[in-house]
């Protein structure tokens, strides 16, 4: 069975990164969410 994102830095920064994040209206709102829960990290 493969890792779901096959253990590669770009394919994973490029799909859950915060400039990935920032793009869509979905993404800003995970991060608006990760902020209100108080992460330390809110992306990648």
């Amino acid at each position: 069975m493969k890792r779901t994102l096959g253990n590669s830095r770009i394919k994973r920064t490029r799909k859950s990164g915060f400039r990935a994040r920032i793009k869509s209206k979905a993404g800003r709102q995970v991060l608006k969410r990760r902020r209100l829960k108080g992460r330390k990290r809110i992306a990648l």
